[in-house]
């Protein structure tokens, strides 16, 4: 089992998961041009993929998802909310509609999902398994609930969104709204609340952490991987985090 991301932040996201001859790509929030680059980038065309699964409506996260489900044939899971939210999608090759409480099969890959606090109709992260190893994907939620700890507890590697440093958010540029619903309870997670998270889960098997969805105007990399590394006891060094230009290269479990 392996993942990767093609990039990650408020202008884009997308990322793969990969179990056997299963790969999934998690969200689609390039155009449909843009993904087929960044996927030739990591080895792989659109014809690899099992199909697109969404976590929220959120353009950033569905951008290029009609486009190349169609232009590829590729079916498409998510939640009836964010369905119904997403607007017009145009004629979809296959939609699947899952429950956030409900584990299904892709594949090879075993697919848990969760209900996150976010600002959107019916958002949904994930935790994959291959049936030996587990990978949580936690993005785009305004705070932790006792059910994400549960579900996150005792992975093999765990992606965190680390969108924005407090500080840097209170005195940046931002107009207040936008501070307090970025800030706020179905906004997005800081480094510090990521880092809390972190360190109440089991994280005995850890093999990878990675900071996910950082915000290029109120969070820097270092600051992420500081937060996450305290939280584990270890260096910044050992934390990876995924950028809006280049995302991150593939990483396997073991």
């Amino acid at each position: 089992m392996r993942f990767a991301w093609l990039g990650s932040g408020s202008r884009g996201n997308a990322g793969l998961i990969e179990a056997g001859n299963t790969r999934l790509l998690l969200d689609c929030g390039f155009t449909a041009k843009e993904t087929e680059r960044r996927l030739a980038r990591l080895g792989l065309e659109p014809a690899d993929l099992a199909g697109i699964l969404v976590t929220h409506e959120h353009r950033d996260h569905i951008a290029g998802v009609s486009v190349l489900a169609r232009r590829h044939r590729l079916p498409v899971w998510m939640t009836p909310g964010t369905y119904r939210q997403a607007g017009d999608l145009g004629d979809l090759p296959e939609l699947d509609l899952f429950s956030c409480h409900d584990p299904f099969a892709v594949g090879g890959l075993q697919v848990e999902p969760f209900p996150v606090p976010h600002d959107a109709r019916e958002p949904s992260q994930f935790v994959f398994s291959d049936g030996a190893r587990r990978l949580g994907v936690l993005t785009d939620a305004g705070r932790c609930t006792p059910h994400m700890e549960a579900v996150l507890g005792g992975c093999d590697a765990l992606l965190l969104e680390c969108n924005h440093d407090a500080g840097m958010l209170a005195e940046g540029p931002y107009p207040p709204a936008l501070k307090a619903r970025v800030g706020g309870g179905h906004g997005h997670l800081s480094n510090d609340q990521a880092a809390e998270l972190l360190g109440r889960l089991d994280t005995s098997g850890l093999q990878h952490v990675a900071a996910l969805h950082l915000s290029e105007e109120n969070n820097r990399p270092g600051l992420a991987r500081e937060a996450l590394g305290a939280a584990l006891g270890c260096g910044p060094d050992w934390i990876q985090a995924a950028s809006q230009a280049d995302g991150l290269d593939w990483r396997q479990l073991v």
